[in-house]
């Protein structure tokens, strides 16, 4: 298996599209950082606000939030915890991170994992369709090894490659943070159920991005089971895209039906469950686990049976 990896990994490395995608997303983290500092430079001229009256009036909109009875109990713990955030810093003289900061652009690069998504997307859908494409696939599969390892190693390359990806886009938004705008002054605090403690950013970060490479992860391995089936990478590619930035317009079009708790794309962002943000509000963390495994055992379950059984005609 590993020897099997290792040969996808060259071919995918091979192509130049691959060395792009990672300038490009490189590029768009350091474009981003840039104009971030414009956009600040150039809005709060000659306008300076306090970080304790900022925090006085975040504190406030929570506090007019947790009264809202539309609130779950995720929510609601949510805003509580901000709530004594804000009043652990106002009385202690705690100040947060500043918003350009190096520090904060970290806990918030999980955020740009939608071009992630995008270019894994792009990825998984051509790593098995395009064997079929360029006719190589019957000298893939002529080797004396089955074919659900042939089709294992293409699925985990792929997610390697995300997570590459994933990783690159911590360090290089830390690094673009860095550059354009310091270590600015701060301390991260946390709440932990009971008190609130001073946390690491960095572990926050890494918090955010696990959360988040849920959607990285689920819609990778649909647009690999899309490549698989069709064997054709444009259209696998192209309902994967379509799929991505219309399939949450959908949940909020269809939060009042019971259905949605069943959608995919209800589950596909698990930051929810952290930031107290929920579209459809009765779901849980575990239903949600629950619900993407499902639809992980599905994707690849359809994936294995269509490439072991189909004849290889290409």
């Amino acid at each position: 298996m590993l020897k099997l990896m290792q040969n996808e990994w060259m071919k995918l490395w091979s192509k130049k599209a691959s060395w792009m995608m990672v300038f490009l997303l490189v590029l768009l983290l350091f474009a981003s950082a840039a104009i971030g500092k414009y956009v600040n430079s150039t809005a709060n001229e000659g306008v300076e606000e306090s970080w304790q009256a900022v925090t006085a009036a975040q504190l406030e909109v929570n506090k007019a939030m947790i009264m809202d009875p539309a609130m779950n109990d995720a929510q609601k713990d949510y805003h509580t915890g901000q709530i004594a955030i804000a009043e652990y810093r106002l009385e202690n003289d705690v100040r947060p991170f500043e918003f350009t900061s190096m520090q904060q652009g970290v806990i918030d690069a999980h955020e740009m994992l939608s071009i992630v998504t995008l270019f894994t997307v792009i990825i998984a859908a051509g790593i098995t369709a395009s064997e079929f494409s360029q006719g190589t696939i019957k000298m893939l599969l002529t080797r004396p090894v089955r074919r659900w390892k042939v089709l294992t190693s293409k699925y985990l390359t792929t997610m390697v490659f995300a997570v590459l990806l994933s990783v690159i886009t911590l360090f290089t938004a830390a690094l673009a943070g860095l550059i354009f705008f310091g270590i600015g002054e701060g301390t991260f605090l946390e709440w932990n159920g009971s008190e609130v403690v001073e946390g690491s950013y960095w572990l926050e970060a890494v918090k955010l991005f696990i959360l988040s490479f849920a959607s990285v992860w689920i819609l990778g391995t649909f647009a690999f089971m899309l490549g698989t089936v069709f064997r054709s990478s444009s259209l696998a590619i192209g309902l994967s895209i379509f799929l991505m930035f219309t399939g949450i317009q959908a949940v909020f079009l269809l939060s009042n039906y019971e259905v949605i708790k069943y959608y995919l794309f209800t589950h596909t962002d698990l930051t929810q469950f952290y930031n107290g943000f929920m579209p459809v509000p009765d779901i849980t963390m575990t239903m949600s686990l629950i619900v993407l495994a499902v639809y992980f055992l599905l994707f690849l379950g359809i994936s294995y049976w269509t490439f072991s059984k189909r004849d290889i005609t290409a």
